[in-house]
């Protein structure tokens, strides 16, 4: 007589558990939302630092690149609309895409730095200031331009 196997019984299977919605974790990148006193705060250093980003184009010496990804930082924690805005802008959005898309920088920005910051040592050897505070700033700008050409360029497409 055949043994009767018993997956094939006239029994029905088990109900699988029912499964719970996903829960979003705290510390598995869910954003909470921040109190409205720190948005503002945000919200005014990336008004801030966007300002400042927009003189240094204009004046030498001042950095603009720092300042608008500390206005693109605090934007996206602060206003989805300026961050958004910043992001599409023709001008910036390209440097700041690139950045947030792994920290790249692209050979032409890195070649403009370096035009920059050549410029700007020239003109304090010109001018002649205290020799402690020309070879200081030369140097914090020369650690700085080798960590610049160290980082990653985005990749063309």
């Amino acid at each position: 007589m055949p043994t009767e196997d018993p997956r094939s019984s006239d029994r029905p299977a088990p109900a699988a558990p029912p499964v719970a919605a996903p829960v979003a974790d705290a510390g598995a990148g869910a954003v909470r939302p921040l109190p409205a006193p720190w948005r503002w705060l945000l919200l005014l250093l990336a008004c801030l630092s966007l300002a400042t980003g927009i003189v240094g184009l204009f004046v030498p010496g001042l950095p603009t690149t720092v300042f608008l990804l500390i206005a693109a930082w605090a934007a996206a924690r602060s206003s989805p609309r300026l961050h958004r805005w910043l992001l599409n802008h023709r001008v910036f959005g390209k440097l700041i895409r690139d950045w947030q898309a792994g920290g790249c920088v692209s050979r032409r920005s890195k070649w403009n730095a370096t035009v920059a910051m050549s410029a700007c040592a020239g003109l304090l050897l010109w001018v002649g200031s205290r020799w402690w505070i020309t070879a200081l700033a030369c140097g914090c700008m020369a650690v700085v331009l080798c960590w610049l050409w160290l980082r990653p360029e985005p990749l063309p497409g």
